[in-house]
C-alpha cells in the first residue's frame, strides 16, 4: 500500500474491522517513513454483468451510475437516500444471482422501473419518460393514465 501523504511502500496495519454486514474490511494504517495515519476499505471484487446498450455497445455495470439515474428520478420526492440505497443492493444483489454474463439495458431499465413503480409513482414516470424515449406527450399520457388506472407500466412497443 502506497501512503498517500509522502508514497512510501511501507505501512503497518494499526486496526481492522468488519464493516456493513462483512461487505468490507476497514483497515487504519501508519506510514513507516512520516507516520501518518489513513484508512483504507477492503471489497471483495464482484464480478457483474456487462450491460448491453440499445446500440451494441457493452459496458460494465456501475453501481454508482444506477444510483444516480434512480437519484435523479426522485429528486424532490420524499424518497429517502436509504430507499434508493435499498433499491440499488436489491438490484445488484438480483443481478449477481443471475447465470448470464450479460444483460440488455433494456432488462435493467424494465427492473428498475419495477421497483420505482412502488416505490414512488411520480419518480417511476421520470424515470420512464428518460428510460422509455416517449416521442411525444401522448405516449407520456399514456403511461400516466395506466398508473392511474391501476394497470402498472405498458410494455414498449416494437418499433
Amino acid at each position: 500500500m502506497k501512503c498517500p501523504f509522502c508514497g512510501h511502500a511501507e505501512d503497518k496495519v494499526v486496526d481492522s474491522r468488519v464493516g456493513r454486514d462483512g461487505e468490507f474490511i476497514r483497515r487504519r494504517r501508519e506510514c513507516e517513513r512520516c507516520q501518518r495515519r489513513y484508512t483504507t476499505y477492503e471489497y471483495i471484487e464482484d464480478v457483474l454483468p456487462m450491460v448491453v446498450k440499445r446500440d451494441g455497445r457493452r459496458e460494465p455495470f456501475d453501481r454508482q451510475k444506477l444510483r444516480n439515474s434512480i437519484l435523479k428520478a426522485c429528486e424532490k420526492r420524499s424518497v429517502g437516500i436509504q430507499a434508493v440505497d435499498d433499491v440499488v443492493a436489491d438490484l445488484e444483489s438480483r443481478l449477481h444471482d443471475r447465470a448470464e454474463k450479460e444483460i440488455s439495458s433494456v432488462q435493467l431499465g424494465e427492473m428498475v422501473m419495477s421497483y420505482l413503480q412502488r416505490l414512488d409513482q411520480v419518480a417511476y414516470v421520470r424515470f420512464a419518460s428518460v428510460y422509455r424515449q416517449f416521442k411525444d406527450i401522448s405516449q407520456f399520457m399514456d403511461e400516466v393514465k395506466g398508473l392511474i388506472k391501476g394497470k402498472g407500466p405498458k410494455p414498449k412497443a416494437k418499433s
